[in-house]
């Protein structure tokens, strides 16, 4: 069984272990040095507080999905950018799915409008993943980042209302969380 919850401080070491292969063998993610536990803690109590989820089974995080701020300035404060990342042995089993469907019902309840996702191009299964749930390729930035002695580019992927954007959107509210997991 696995349960998505909302992650806690003490689950910064399991999700650097589910991380820390994306850093050192991947180009998934542009961190060349693996975070310490104290970085992830640092990450998920950023203020204002935005949804950190994990994907829980008997033996410890599988996965996590996080919304983060789009950009510093002020404008850009009903937009949030998106990540998950899920241990190899849970990939391609409807988890990230599940993540992300907790993950956008979370973000859009606190009153954010657009979520954004960055991609390392090519990668297919992040791409199918985020075209499931509803984002769409907004653009691309030609080889912007070089890792693993190449140039990669990244996919920015978007996810908007499906109604107009409101002429005078309410304020975004910092997460709280405490919400029941879901389990199945």
């Amino acid at each position: 069984m696995v349960t998505i919850r909302a992650a806690r401080p003490s689950d910064a070491a399991g999700i650097r272990a589910v991380y820390a292969p994306f850093v050192a063998g991947s180009a998934a993610t542009f961190e060349e040095e693996v975070p310490t536990v104290e970085d992830f803690h640092t990450r998920m109590l950023t203020s204002p507080l935005r949804p950190w989820l994990v994907a829980e089974t008997g033996g410890g995080i599988a996965g996590y999905a996080y919304a983060s701020a789009h950009h510093p300035r002020a404008s850009y404060r009903w937009s949030v950018d998106t990540s998950i990342y899920l241990a190899a042995a849970h990939h391609r089993q409807g988890l990230g799915r599940r993540l992300y469907d907790r993950l956008i019902a979370e973000v859009r309840a606190l009153g954010y409008l657009n979520l954004y996702a960055a991609i390392t191009l090519p990668n297919a299964a992040s791409v199918a993943l985020h075209t499931a749930v509803g984002f769409r390729p907004v653009g691309v930035y030609p080889n912007s980042g070089y890792k693993l002695g190449a140039w990669h580019d990244v996919g920015w992927f978007g996810l908007t209302p499906v109604d107009e954007h409101p002429a005078d959107p309410a304020e975004p509210r910092p997460w709280l969380p405490g919400g029941e997991p879901t389990a199945r």
